[in-house]
Order: C-alpha cells, then sequence, then structure tokens
C-alpha cells in the first residue's frame, strides 16, 4: 500500500482524494496555489505545498512538491494534469507512482484520431469520420461523410476546438477558429471530422483495470443533460436503454480494457444513435460523475485507484443497486457568467440517499481563477423514480449564500416532462 500521496489539485476532488487516502491510512500532501490558501483540504492534509501563483499545471513545480514531501505517489485528480503523458511519465521517472494509467496509454488514446483507431480494432463501433484534415482535403471529406459534420480536435476535450458546420460553404471559416482555439487550449492544432448526430444520447462506461491483463466494468452513465458540450446532470445506469444492451457495452469495454493491458480508473465515451453505440473516446482519468457510479455499485472508485496504483491486482466486484443521480451544481448566474464571492451561507441536504461532495465552507472565498464547480449533489433510490424525487427535495434544501448558483435551473431541468420520463438527448438544452 502507498504511504505519502501528493493531491496534484484542488477543490472538492482534492478532498475527496484526501478522505480516500485518510480511509486506508495514506498519508497526503496538498499541493495548492497561492490564491488557494483557505482550501478545505488543506486543513486535513498531513502536510502541504505551494506550488505557485495560480496554476496547477507545471510539471517541473509538482514532481518537485512530491519529492520534497517524501510523497510515493501523486494523484493528479481529473483536469489539469491528470491526462498529461509528460507529467505521467515524469512522475514515474522520479520513482514515484502515478496514481493513474501508464503514459503510454494516456498518449494513445489523448489523441482521439489514434483512439478511434485502437477502439476499432479493439471491436467497438466507431462514429464515421476522417483522420487529421488538411485544409485543401476538407471540403472532399467533409462530402463524403455528409453534412452536417463535426470538427473536433485531436488533442481536445471538455468541449474546446469542436465545430457543428451544415454546409460547405461554412467550412474553412469553421476549420480555422476550431484550429485556433485548439491551439490555444490544447497547443495542437490538429482536426478531424466526424459525421454530427443532431439528437444522440450520451452513455459512457466505468471501467478499472489492473495493468496486467484484467479488467472490469461498473455499468453505465447518461450525461446527455449537457450545455454547450459542458456536462451538467449524470445518472446511473442510463435510462430507457434496454438492460442486455448495456450490459453487452460494459463486457466490450471491460475487454477492451483487458487487452490493452490498462491500468487504473478510465471511462469510454460513447454517442448511442440509430440504436447503435459509436465510440467516441476514452477519458484515462477519474470523471466528475464518478459518484453516481459508485452509489449504483458500492465501489469506491478512489480507494481502488489507490490500490491498484500500489500492486493490488484484486478489482472490486460491484453489484447493481437502483440508480443515481448527479447535479454539478456551478457558481454562475442566470447568464451563465461565472460568480466568484464569499460564501455567507451554506446549508447541505441531506437524509436517505443524498450524498454532497464540495469543498465549500461559510467564509470560504470562491476565486475567479478556475473552474465554476463549487459542489456536486447525488442522490440514490432504489429506482430511479426514488432517486429522481431525493434529487429535488436535496435541491430544494440546498442554500449558498454570496454567490449565485444554478440550483434553481436543475430544479427546472429535473422537472421537466421529458426528463422525468427518462432518455433525453443532448439536444435537451438548446442554449
Amino acid at each position: 500500500m502507498l504511504k505519502r500521496v501528493l493531491i496534484a489539485n484542488r477543490g472538492e476532488i482534492a478532498l475527496r482524494i484526501q478522505r480516500a487516502c485518510a480511509a486506508l491510512g495514506i498519508e497526503t500532501v496538498a499541493a495548492y496555489s497561492r490564491v488557494d490558501e483557505s482550501l478545505l483540504h488543506l486543513r486535513y492534509a498531513d502536510d502541504a505545498v505551494c506550488v505557485g501563483s495560480t496554476s496547477y499545471l507545471d510539471v517541473n513545480n509538482m514532481v518537485m512538491a512530491a519529492l520534497s514531501r517524501g510523497c510515493d505517489a501523486v494523484h493528479p485528480g481529473y483536469g489539469f494534469l491528470s491526462e498529461n503523458a509528460a507529467f505521467a511519465a515524469a512522475v514515474e521517472d522520479a520513482g514515484l507512482a502515478f496514481i493513474g494509467p501508464k503514459a503510454e496509454h494516456i498518449e494513445l488514446m489523448g489523441d482521439k484520431v489514434n483512439a478511434r483507431a485502437v477502439a476499432a480494432e479493439l471491436g467497438l463501433a466507431v462514429t464515421p469520420g476522417s483522420s487529421l484534415v488538411e485544409d485543401a482535403d476538407a471540403g472532399a471529406q467533409a462530402e463524403a461523410l455528409g453534412f452536417p459534420v463535426m470538427l473536433k480536435a485531436a488533442a481536445g476535450g471538455g468541449g474546446r476546438g469542436m465545430r457543428i458546420v451544415e454546409t460547405n460553404a461554412d467550412l474553412a471559416g469553421a476549420l480555422a477558429r476550431a484550429r485556433e482555439e485548439a491551439r490555444t487550449f490544447f497547443g495542437s492544432d490538429g482536426i478531424y471530422l466526424e459525421r454530427f448526430y443532431p439528437a444522440p444520447r450520451h452513455v459512457e462506461v466505468q471501467v478499472l483495470g489492473d495493468g496486467a491483463g484484467a479488467g472490469i466494468h461498473y455499468l453505465t452513465r447518461d450525461c446527455s443533460v449537457q450545455r454547450r458540450h459542458q456536462k451538467l446532470i449524470e445518472e446511473a445506469p442510463a435510462p430507457a436503454i434496454e438492460g442486455d444492451k448495456l450490459t453487452g457495452l460494459g463486457e466490450q469495454c471491460a475487454e477492451a480494457v483487458a487487452r490493452l493491458g490498462y491500468r487504473g480508473a478510465g471511462t469510454f465515451e460513447f454517442l448511442y444513435a440509430d440504436d447503435t453505440f459509436y465510440f467516441m473516446e476514452m477519458n484515462t482519468r477519474l470523471q466528475v460523475e464518478h459518484p453516481v457510479t459508485e452509489m449504483v455499485t458500492g465501489v469506491d472508485l478512489v480507494a481502488a485507484q489507490l490500490r491498484i496504483a500500489g500492486g493490488d491486482t484484486v478489482l472490486p466486484a460491484g453489484e447493481e443497486r437502483g440508480h443515481a443521480i448527479e447535479c454539478r451544481i456551478n457558481a454562475e448566474d442566470d447568464a451563465f457568467r461565472p460568480s466568484p464571492g464569499r460564501v455567507t451561507e451554506l446549508i447541505l441536504p441531506g437524509g436517505a440517499g443524498i450524498r454532497v461532495d464540495t469543498h465549500l465552507y461559510p467564509g470560504y472565498v470562491v476565486p475567479h481563477h478556475y473552474d465554476s464547480l463549487v459542489a456536486k449533489v447525488i442522490a440514490h433510490g432504489g429506482d430511479r423514480a426514488e432517486a429522481l424525487a431525493r434529487m429535488l427535495r436535496a435541491l430544494r434544501e440546498l442554500r449558498i449564500g454570496g454567490i449565485e448558483t444554478n440550483r434553481k435551473r436543475h430544479i427546472e431541468m429535473l422537472s421537466d416532462p421529458a426528463f422525468q420520463a427518462g432518455g433525453v438527448d443532448t439536444g435537451f438544452l438548446r442554449n
């Protein structure tokens, strides 16, 4: 078992990792920026180290921080350096355990074009698309796929570097803008094309691999409620799809993980359209929405990550138990603009089946430097109807004063008859 872990992240996920380590008797060192000196997990960590003014993206600083504090491992959380192959390699080159996949798998699946090819070799259906496009050939390739098409950054994620193109006349301008955004966010302007499906579902499969040829899946999640490709509501398992189809998809993903020799947690993401699951990408890290899977399987995924990184090859078995829904609570106003500021009031919901993952406390100042996610409310029930009723009750109990949040929007979305019926697609939110 690992002895001392550097938490190379912030916010609710840093606190989540700290708690999992504490439960396993593992010491923690909190890496923090100067604007994050008041983060909650710093109070509970065994040690802390400042890694700069605002950035969690300096590979050398993070590795040196871990070494200087006597750590034997680094947990990257999600975002920041979590899918940076150079960081994973640097951590392991320094003699530390990287609590995540091997660098080669991060690099392999991080390039979306390569990932599509790998997925096809592993027997997964892949969205019709192209290899990397050159400007001169883009029109012909798009015509061959059929408009509308989606432009996507090969090194991308999180909705960045993506454009929907309706006609050939719009292609050149959209391609230039997509390249610019991809270059800005990912340091690479590689773009490829995919056929655009106007009303798909977004379904994903949580997996774990032991790195030695064994893999397991933990059901599915539906993440179709999105705004500008940013997920807002997730639930597990995916509703309104036959159970045998979901089981078959999970088994395919578990086999793929085993064949790759993949280590740790990962997620296969699919578009569900025309009664087919089309592979989009694989996230080689822990997902924001991992709690819904934990609630319906009873598996602590962060603890599993820690055990695997420490050399344990026994993958925990899960069992399907009911349904879970997660709402991402963002610090933003009604116009979706960030709403940083001091938290003046905090009342968290409780009761049967309710979990809240947050780093907020009264007096905490939400900074403007980072993502607006401040809390995740998760509701579990014996079935979807019970989970939904518990979630609505929990959201009505939740109070966060001093900043604006999207709590009321979540209540509106969950109260919509289409959502309550189950199976909404990615066009559920039009703005």
